[in-house]
C-alpha cells in the first residue's frame, strides 16, 4: 500500500466540440467559424479529497475495485479511474473501447495485453492505449496492483 499523497490538479476546460459547427462543416467548406463553443454555464469545480474516500462502483462481472476522481458531466473531457487488482485477479473480458486510455501503474505488477502483444508491467510503467485495441490486464506477483486510468469522455469520438 501507498503511504504518500499526490496532488492532480485539473485546469478548466471551457469549451467544448461544437456538434452544430460538425454538421454546418459537412456542408459548407467556407465556414471560418471555431469548430467549439464556449462553454459559459459549465464550470469545473475545485476537487480535493483522497483516492480512498472516493465510492467504489459496481462492476458487474469484474472483480476489481474501481473509483471515479472526477466528475461525469460536460465540464470534463476526460476521466480519471483508480483500479485495484488484488494478486491473480484480472479483467474477465478482453477490453474494446471508441475512446483511447492513458494507464499509469501506481502499485504491484501484472501482464497487459494490447492488441496480439503482451507486456510485463510494474509499478511506474505507463502504457498509452488507442482506439479500438483490444486490452486486457491481470495482477501478478504478492501485492495489489493500482493503476490510475485516463480516459476520454464527453467527447465526440470521430
Amino acid at each position: 500500500m501507498c503511504d504518500t499523497s499526490a496532488t492532480l490538479v485539473v485546469f478548466e476546460r471551457r469549451f467544448v466540440f461544437s456538434l452544430l459547427q460538425e454538421w454546418v462543416n459537412r456542408f459548407d467548406d467556407n465556414v471560418s467559424s471555431s469548430w467549439y463553443a464556449f462553454l459559459e454555464d459549465h464550470i469545473t469545480e475545485q476537487i480535493v479529497s483522497s483516492t480512498d474516500e472516493q465510492p467504489l462502483l459496481q462492476t458487474p462481472g469484474e472483480v476489481f475495485e474501481l473509483r471515479k476522481l472526477l466528475p461525469a458531466s460536460m465540464p470534463y473531457d476526460f476521466n480519471i479511474h483508480v483500479m485495484d487488482f488484488q494478486p491473480g485477479e484480472f479483467l474477465n473480458v478482453k477490453e474494446v473501447h471508441y475512446n483511447q486510455h492513458g494507464l499509469l501503474l501506481l502499485e504491484g505488477q501484472g501482464i497487459y495485453r494490447l492488441g496480439d502483444s503482451w507486456y510485463p508491467v510494474q509499478a511506474g510503467d505507463a502504457i498509452w492505449m488507442a482506439p479500438f485495441v483490444p486490452q486486457w490486464y491481470a495482477a501478478l506477483g504478492k501485492t495489489r496492483s493500482r493503476y490510475l486510468l485516463y480516459k476520454d469522455v464527453n467527447r465526440n469520438p470521430l
